[in-house]
């Protein structure tokens, strides 16, 4: 009983520490909100400085693709290729009112979020930090919507 005592005493002292460490204010609230529109609104515009300007240079965006033997395989592409592809106006195809924008914040920590951004096509889970005063992606995992039949 002593240490069921001890670990919830812990646990919530581990509690009450992060919360007092997850205060982030208002105007890294909208920068990282901003930053993930930047990444959406650029692809459907086909402006890619608005897309580079969200992002890390050393980004890895990736999804995990499965064939239909049931073999999965790992793609990435880099911050240059995603704004070459944005350049060549890819999202310019999608519908204005088919233009899915919503970003959620998931958490922020310190320097670093995560955020979840659904678009048209797919969802995105982005990393976001902090890197010389400027939120910008890092890192994004990402998966298609299923086909509407």
């Amino acid at each position: 009983m002593k240490i069921i005592a001890m670990f919830c005493v812990l646990f919530a002292g581990t509690i009450a520490t992060t919360q007092a460490q997850t205060t982030v204010s208002d105007a890294d609230k909208a920068a990282i909100t901003q930053t993930a529109l930047d990444y959406l609104e650029g692809w459907y515009a086909a402006d890619g400085e608005r897309m580079e300007r969200a992002l890390h240079p050393e980004l890895a965006k990736r999804i995990m693709r499965t064939n239909a033997q049931g073999q999965s395989r790992l793609e990435q592409m880099g911050a240059m290729t995603l704004v070459q592809y944005t350049k060549r106006g890819g999202g310019k195809d999608t519908p204005k009112d088919k233009q899915q924008k919503d970003v959620t914040i998931l958490d922020v920590f310190g320097n670093t979020a995560s955020v979840k951004a659904v678009a048209a096509d797919w969802i995105d889970y982005l990393h976001i930090a902090k890197s010389n005063g400027k939120w910008v992606i890092v890192n994004v995992l990402w998966e298609m919507k299923p086909k509407k039949q």
